[in-house]
């Protein structure tokens, strides 16, 4: 296996054509994972595809593709449309339903002849040979076709299991056709399999059509979000009215949006005013107003007005298409458990093959001669019963439609290992600006105190500080002061002090604007006058921002930042779910409390350094708690990434939706409990999904085997250990789509 740099690897997911079971996903990951130039390689059985991360400049796709045919699969490496992907799963699907109902018609008069009329007619064995044969070398031809590639390169797979079976028990059942006489001169009755064969085939192709059809339902959510995007664009060039497919438009260009069509491009609005269902992108159904300046983003659906947009981003780069392939990535991500049930998927088939052939030579070895019927049957039965495909189905599944369904929501799961990590969080903190609050603030108050001399100067300073910071605060000042007309000088030194903070120099002397812990910091003292009107302002839950000299406060600006509406719900609904819930902020003790008490927080801890809160992370990991940190990333990240599990909300920055293993959409706190629900609930899907594959081996192989025979007279037919293998991959399947219908909130 090469080793890969950061410079020169690249990440591709290829659909797969072939599998049928977690034992074909091993093989195909081993032979990738083997290739020269291939640093990973994941499957996603339930998803059919394929993440490979290469070196370009040592194998190529072609490459790729001839490694995974050698062993009987094919991946698509030329570019699919979804409509093309759509069209090649229908076809294949199609196929799949005709063979099937071929095999079940021709099923029927084997099994008729073979269980109720069995030596009636002398012509009964021949009759039963003209159907199974069609059955077993047509409509069962993928099993002995994908057995064949696999025993080529040493390995096996549930095709092995089925193509043994059935062909051991059709060329011993059409031995005894043809020659009956070798066991009737040695007193023993020449048997014949010919349904147990047929039936066999027809269960499992039922099962196989039932599960395929199951799969593909389990993808829709990313097929809906694929099919947001229009294929054809209305433009203006030249003044010209242009149709254009949706891959020809430029960054620049100006779109022309109707009422009913959908949003192609990410862009700003130019001109008219109309509403906007962005549902798809926030989970959230009411209509949002756009208007010159504003963005808008592809997917979405122009309600009401005609308008212009002037395209930012075209094609892979839009917000749609980086979300398509977040879900993509997280549908074929792998949880930690699945890579155990990877191991034991990879030795599933060897091992059942040697437990086959144990239960035969058991029977013959304890029965004598005698019992050799019985030991044929249960060696066939113990082949055909084994499963892995349960086993491969059983978290991949959970995992696709709980990926789908957040995404639906408005809930963007970065992978696999955060949905599971998410289930298990007893502890979440919320910073409170943009997390609790609207992260909008807006300037209330502004106080000076009564040394402050030639305030308009003053104002200017604080105002030209205040404008080369990015903290929401910063900003709520600076359009507070531009909206006045003020105007811009520049500092002659500027720093940024963190978590207190900002300083600069006017006029050689030294100003700070910033909260209360940076007049600590600098000795810096504050007039009575000013304390008295600080503490009526931090009752009202307001933030006090003070403009200081090198000595003393010379004036407090008081910010308010709304709380969000659904902030009170949002928290009540994680302390009902058990959640203890948390708010840090870098604000005061006054203004925390004041919020808290609003929103029915008791945990909070105020004045907080971006390394405190870090800090508190870590002192609630060592008491045991799984904590979840909230929050925009302006003055968390390092929190976000301490914590075990980081949630971005969506108005948040790129730092927080990098470092997020789960990114909310809609800026609404009742979004965050609903994403651990969904984790809980995809969780235990899992475990039920891998309790049931696990149990229906552990206790059907034996069964099959005939363990209850000494003891009860009961054998297994392998006609029925055909229709219990086709039902425990369905019922896997159909457990995980149940996350579908589930309530969020």
């Amino acid at each position: 296996m090469a080793t890969l740099t950061q410079t020169n690897y690249k990440k591709d997911t290829y659909p797969v054509e072939g599998m049928t079971c977690a034992s074909c996903a091993s093989s195909i990951e081993s032979m990738l994972r083997h290739r020269e130039g291939v640093s990973e390689a994941n499957v996603n059985f339930a998803g059919k595809s394929v993440q490979v991360t290469y070196e370009p400049t040592i194998v190529n796709p072609a490459q790729l593709r001839e490694t995974v045919q050698e062993i009987g699969f094919d991946i698509l490496i030329e570019k699919q449309t979804q409509e093309e992907l759509e069209a090649r799963e229908a076809k294949a699907l199609q196929t799949l339903k005709t063979k099937t109902i071929v095999a079940c018609l021709l099923a029927l008069p084997v099994f008729v002849l073979g269980m109720f009329f069995h030596g009636h007619f002398a012509w009964g064995n021949w009759a039963m040979l003209v159907f199974t044969t069609p059955i077993l070398l047509w409509a069962g031809q993928r099993f002995f076709t994908g057995a064949w590639a696999q025993a080529k390169h040493g390995r096996a797979n549930m095709d092995t299991l089925v193509a043994l079976s059935t062909s051991i028990a059709y060329i011993f059942s059409v031995f005894n056709t043809v020659y009956p006489e070798f066991f009737l001169s040695r007193s023993l009755e020449p048997h014949v399999y010919f349904e147990a064969v047929a039936v066999i085939i027809a269960f499992i192709l039922i099962g196989k059509y039932l599960e395929e059809g199951a799969k593909n339902r389990s993808s829709e959510a990313i097929k809906k979000l694929m099919g947001l995007q229009p294929k054809t664009v209305r433009i203006l060039r030249d003044e010209s009215e242009l149709e254009i497919k949706i891959e020809e438009v430029r960054v620049g260009d100006r779109v022309l949006l109707l009422p009913g069509d959908r949003v192609p491009v990410d862009g700003e609005v130019a001109t008219g005013t109309t509403y906007l269902d962005e549902s798809m992108l926030s989970g959230e159904p009411l209509p949002v107003q756009k208007q010159p300046g504003d963005m808008v983003y592809a997917g979405t659906i122009n309600q009401k007005g005609s308008v212009q947009l002037i395209a930012k981003k075209t094609g892979g780069e839009t917000m749609l298409a980086h979300i398509i392939k977040m879900v993509q990535e997280a549908q074929g991500s792998k949880a930690p458990v699945q890579k155990l049930v990877d191991k034991i998927a990879g030795i599933f088939v060897p091992i059942v093959l040697g437990i086959a052939l144990l239960t035969l030579v058991s029977w013959i070895i304890l029965g004598g001669e005698a019992y050799l019927t019985e030991g044929f049957l249960s060696m066939i039965s113990v082949l055909v019963i084994a499963c892995p495909c349960a086993l491969g189905l059983a978290t991949p599944t959970a995992i696709m439609v709980g990926v789908g369904r957040g995404a639906e929501t408005g809930i963007l799961i970065k992978d696999a290992e955060s949905l599971e990590r998410a289930h298990e969080v007893n502890a979440v903190i919320l910073d409170k600006t943009g997390t609790i609050t609207l992260g909008k603030p807006t300037v209330t108050d502004v106080i000076w105190a009564n040394n402050a001399q030639q305030h308009e100067q003053l104002e200017t300073y604080f105002y030209s500080m205040e404008a080369q910071s990015e903290h929401p605060i910063a900003q709520a000042v600076y359009a507070y002061y531009k909206e006045a007309g003020a105007q811009v000088q520049q500092p002659d030194y500027f720093s940024s002090l963190t978590g207190m903070g900002i300083e600069a120099d006017f006029n050689g002397k030294r100003y700070y604007a910033g909260n209360y812990k940076l007049l600590q910091e600098h000795g810096i003292t504050i007039p009575e006058e000013l304390a008295e009107q600080i503490v009526k302002l931090q009752n009202e839950a307001k933030t006090a921002i003070y403009f200081a000299g090198a000595t003393q406060a010379l004036g407090v600006f008081a910010v308010a930042d709304p709380i969000k509406q659904s902030a009170a719900d949002g928290i009540k609904a994680m302390q009902d779910a058990g959640i203890e819930v948390y708010m840090l902020t870098g604000d005061n003790s006054q203004t925390a409390a004041a919020v808290s008490r609003q929103v029915g927080i008791t945990h909070f801890k105020a004045e907080m350094m971006p390394q405190d809160k870090a800090d508190f992370v870590k002192q609630l990991q060592a008491d045991g708690k799984h904590v979840a940190m909230v929050g925009d990333g302006i003055n968390d990240a390092q929190a976000l990434a301490t914590a075990n599990i980081s949630i971005a909300m969506g108005q948040g920055t790129d730092i927080a939706m990098d470092v997020a293993g789960i990114t909310l959409m809609r800026s609404d706190l009742t979004q965050v409990a609903a994403a651990i629900k969904l984790s809980r609930a995809t969780v235990k899907t899992i475990r039920q999904n891998l309790f049931w594959a696990f149990f229906y081996n552990v206790i059907c192989i034996p069964v099959a085997a005939g363990l209850l025979f000494p003891f009860t007279g009961f054998l297994l037919s392998p006609m029925l250990a055909g229709a219990a293998m086709a039902f425990s991959s369905v019922s896997v399947v159909g457990n995980s789509l149940r996350l579908r219908t589930i309530k969020l909130k």
